[in-house]
């Protein structure tokens, strides 16, 4: 039987959102064929072993006498390692960097396209060498004695953030201001683009040895902007299965694949584009090279529609 090791919690902003995401896979995963281990990360970076059920790990029982005093020690005891760890030190390349230097395999994308993906400035230059088009945009830096020169509206976000936590949009010089005093709070580095009227479509990759799976979904919601609460706090915010569009869609496939191919992708990941359908325009977004696991989640729902379980999800990523 193998040995898995679930990473949950962690130090980010979506602490939650990884506890969430870890409930599901732990109500999920095949317990006849793998032998489970939970750990809970705090938000102070403390490790402990998590015993309690599944359905409780989002209120955080941990008890002291589970502290883990030495994760190396404790980690090399697992065949593999599923960090169900989003944002900052799960989702950027560190804990990737960490297994990877002691020699622990683990699921998902490796230290550098982990790296490459979080940073939404270096992964618009990594997408302008593909030749794939992303929204105009600037850089702002904290500190910067220069004002940003903008054709408004704009739409600001923390350059290394996710589950569109600090994000703003601004009609004026007075709004931009505001929103980057909000985005500078999480990232010294803050991306200020142009604001795409459009659909918002997210496109889930399973890569199962060389074979890849794909489907595309939309976000349908009642913000201006997908936020985190629009994400997960607002009720009526909804996914649904894109049936329509077959020629944007197949060029969404494309520059998918070319995407997670050249950034040595690996199990899994989602690519979000913009499309304005007025000017016939598309435009890459963002990647997550570790999407969400929750209940709500566009990654599960979209792979799902292919004809995963998510019993059999977990299993492809684990085996994989």
């Amino acid at each position: 039987m193998k040995k898995v090791l679930i990473l949950c919690g962690g130090t980010s902003n979506e602490h939650e959102i990884s506890l969430k995401s870890a409930k599901t896979i732990l109500k999920n995963i095949n317990y006849d064929k793998y032998d489970v281990t939970t750990i809970l990360i705090t938000k102070k970076n403390d490790w402990y072993l998590y015993d309690e059920t599944p359905s409780d790990i989002e209120n955080e029982n941990i008890k002291d006498k589970n502290l883990i005093y030495n994760p190396v020690i404790f980690l090399r005891q697992f065949d593999i390692v599923f960090p169900i760890l989003h944002g900052k030190d799960g989702e950027d390349g560190k804990i990737q960097g960490f297994l990877d230097l002691f020699n622990i395999k683990y699921v998902g994308c490796n230290t550098l396209s982990s790296a490459i993906g979080m940073d939404k400035h270096i992964f618009k230059i990594f997408c302008e060498s593909l030749n794939v088009k992303t929204t105009p945009y600037q850089i702002y830096y904290k500190g910067q004695k220069s004002f940003p020169n903008c054709t408004y509206p704009v739409i600001i976000k923390p350059c290394k953030e996710g589950s569109s936590i600090g994000i703003s949009t601004a009609k004026s010089k007075k709004e931009l201001k505001k929103g980057l005093k909000k985005a500078l709070k999480y990232d010294n580095k803050v991306l200020i683009e142009k604001f795409i009227y459009g659909r918002e479509l997210e496109c889930a990759i399973l890569k199962i040895k060389e074979k890849y799976y794909m489907n595309l979904g939309e976000i349908i919601t009642n913000h201006e902007i997908y936020d985190y609460d629009a994400k997960y706090k607002d009720t009526s915010s909804k996914t649904e299965i894109v049936e329509d569009l077959e020629e944007i869609k197949e060029t969404i496939y494309k520059n998918a694949k070319k995407i997670f191919e050249n950034l040595n992708g690996r199990n899994l990941s989602r690519i979000d584009f913009l499309y304005d359908v007025e000017n016939n325009q598309l435009y890459v977004n963002e990647i997550n090279t570790l999407p969400g696991f929750t209940e709500i989640s566009m990654y599960p729902t979209l792979i799902a529609d292919l004809g995963f379980s998510l019993t059999e999800i977990i299993d492809r990523l684990l085996e994989n």
